[in-house]
């Protein structure tokens, strides 16, 4: 038997893809200062919204592959890997043992399950080619034990490199990753991101990094 503490923080969001670390964020960012419980946090909510912010900016400012601003990006992502750490030790003291408290943090709590099944590897975006008018065609690294893959692609403000928490998904289910994922029904001229994610035993992975691409 498990003697989990389910008032644990899980700790998961250090290996996230950007994407979802920033959407983890942005909710604890909101909901420390909403309850009173927690009160005089280590980390200021809105400095660490700030740094979100400044995530977000150098993961758009890295896409071009350039050394210096991939670097500055993985800074910053440690930055904010570091106070939601100090965040979340200061939930589950402050939390007084009452799970709506402690979810209206933001946080998840830690999975109380155990030795097998293990979770999936994340799975990863190969590559994008186009396919006919409206098309993309997605090439998915396959996963050890995935049962299905979820595509999802978002179309993003003209002059965005990155999706935001607004951006608008639409997702579709694919049986295996042998043959390149076809996303149809975009619309020519308009950039996307698009990410995967794998399902297995234990649920969903995270979604990967996103892939941005204009459709033709």
């Amino acid at each position: 038997m498990s003697n989990s503490n389910p008032f644990r923080v899980s700790l998961a969001f250090v290996k996230l893809p950007i994407p979802d670390l920033l959407s983890r964020g942005y909710a604890v960012a909101a909901g420390i200062p909403s309850n009173p419980a927690f009160a005089n946090p280590p980390v200021d909510p809105a400095v660490l919204k700030a740094d979100l912010d400044k995530l977000s900016a150098a993961t758009g400012e890295a896409l071009d592959g350039g050394k210096k601003a991939i670097a500055e990006k993985n800074k910053q992502r440690e930055v904010v890997i570091t106070m939601l750490r100090k965040l979340a030790h200061f939930v589950e003291v402050n939390c007084n043992r009452d799970m709506p408290t402690f979810l209206a943090s933001g946080f998840e709590p830690k999975s109380a399950s155990s030795g097998s099944p293990q979770p999936l590897d994340q799975p990863v975006i190969l590559n994008v080619d186009h396919g006919k008018t409206g098309e993309f065609e997605v090439k998915i690294k396959a996963v050890k034990r995935a049962r299905h893959y979820e595509v999802r692609s978002g179309a993003l403000p003209v002059g965005s490199t990155a999706p935001t928490p607004s951006t608008s998904w639409t997702s579709q289910t694919f049986p295996s990753a042998r043959a390149a994922a076809v996303i149809n029904g975009l619309t020519p001229g308009t950039t996307y991101a698009i990410q995967v994610r794998a399902y297995g035993k234990l649920g969903f992975t995270a979604w990967s990094d996103p892939a941005i691409r204009m459709c033709t």
